[in-house]
């Protein structure tokens, strides 16, 4: 995957967290492997029967990336990047 132009970019699922404000959202946080820049996902779960697969890797946009911006943060994102990356494949449910 390349950084450049209209190509994607491959990020690793690092974090899930619940919403403070709303229970019944789910952020998902994917980060490049060098923890630098992040997208989140915000998923609404509207039953029990709303079944969705989180997988290990997503293709995102970079435009749609954040830049990290704390340094422990991106150490701390490069590191779970790193450790999906052996761990998984891409599209491995998670």
């Amino acid at each position: 995957m390349s950084d450049d132009g209209d190509e994607s970019v491959r990020v690793w699922l690092v974090e899930r967290t619940y919403s403070d404000d709303e229970q019944n959202i789910i952020i998902l946080t994917y980060a490049t492997p060098d923890g630098e820049r992040y997208f989140r996902k915000e998923r609404a779960l509207t039953s029990f029967s709303d079944v969705r697969d989180t997988t290990a890797a997503v293709d995102a946009d970079p435009g749609n990336l954040g830049q990290t911006g704390d340094p422990d943060l991106v150490e701390q994102y490069a590191a779970e990047a790193q450790r999906m990356r052996e761990a998984h494949d891409p599209d491995d449910v998670i």
